[in-house]
């Protein structure tokens, strides 16, 4: 392993492989990749050149390797321990994105939901402003379904393309996955690698100032600038998990380094030092409290990954 605080090492091509034309580094820290600033060390880490290096690359793991895909690290809670297997780290890679035809989109799975949003805006296409304030890539938008303000992002699919651990790219459907609330489910052992959105026709001032004031909101209710996650906790039908931790008494509550946020009560904040156990601490005892109060069992929204998470 890689002392604490030196730099990864670039690891070699593999032998009898393609070698990658990506970047491929060994024992990297996840908190350096996490919105959370929080996660051990990835046994390895790959930042593929492109769609065909990512499959070329895919090709040369054993099929049992443990496959963990990151783009910006929101919504995501690493292990202390690391991550025993390979991540693949698309954010400032696979970003093509361009429109197709009148009302269309198509985009890879590295593009942030921001940028999204404001291509759309800028080229006249409406119905995914609420994407500028999901602080993601397309990549976990599809896999989530993630949505804000009303919005979901399946609601725009056209069309998807995946990829699976052995390299093989395929085109697939909306009607192939069942969509739920922050939950999508597909043919097993498949990656959202882009996407075609079909958009309606909009004004490109209108677009802009919607996305202008849904960032305002944003920012006068959550702790935009501190390092969290997102949401932790799903809504609960009927009501908001804000609502129910606020009213728990758990704003500002602490675990260690890891806050409830007293700016919005459905954010964990990261105060410095925290760890991910801190974190799922503080989940633990919201939830406990909650259930207790009111009845109601939060269910994360959050993806919890490592052994010893649990």
């Amino acid at each position: 392993m890689t002392a604490a605080g030196s730099s990864p090492a670039l690891a070699p091509p593999m032998a009898g492989a393609v070698a990658p034309r990506g970047e491929l580094r060994l024992d990297e820290p996840l908190s350096r990749h996490t919105s959370w600033r929080v996660g051990g060390r990835a046994r390895r880490f790959y930042r593929p050149a492109d769609a065909a290096d990512l499959a070329d690359f895919l090709r040369t793991l054993d099929p049992a390797e443990p496959l963990l895909w990151l783009g910006l690290g929101s919504n995501l809670l690493v292990d202390d321990a690391g991550f025993p297997g390979t991540v693949i780290h698309t954010q400032g890679r696979l970003g093509l994105l361009e429109r197709v035809g009148t009302l269309g989109l198509r985009a890879e799975c590295g593009v942030p939901c921001a940028k999204l949003a404001r291509f759309a805006a800028r080229s006249g296409l409406a119905g995914i402003e609420f994407l500028a304030g999901i602080p993601g890539t397309l990549g976990g938008a599809l896999a989530l379904n993630a949505g804000a303000h009303g919005g979901e992002i399946w609601t725009w699919v056209r069309q998807v393309t995946t990829i699976d651990r052995g390299g093989r790219i395929r085109a697939r459907g909306p009607a192939e996955f069942r969509v739920g609330y922050r939950q999508v489910k597909g043919p097993a052992g498949e990656w959202f690698l882009a996407a075609e959105l079909e958009l309606e026709a909009g004004e490109p001032a209108a677009s802009q100032a919607r996305i202008r004031d849904l960032l305002e909101r944003r920012n006068r209710s959550q702790p935009i600038g501190e390092p969290s996650c997102g949401s932790v906790f799903r809504n609960p039908p009927g009501d908001y998990a804000a609502r129910l931790i606020e009213a728990a008494g758990l704003k500002g509550a602490r675990e260690g380094g890891a806050q409830v946020s007293t700016r919005h009560a459905n954010f964990i904040v990261n105060t410095g030092g925290a760890s991910a156990r801190d974190i799922l601490a503080l989940m633990a005892r919201i939830q406990a409290r909650v259930e207790g109060q009111s009845g109601v069992r939060l269910q994360p929204e959050v993806h919890c990954i490592g052994g010893t998470l649990s």
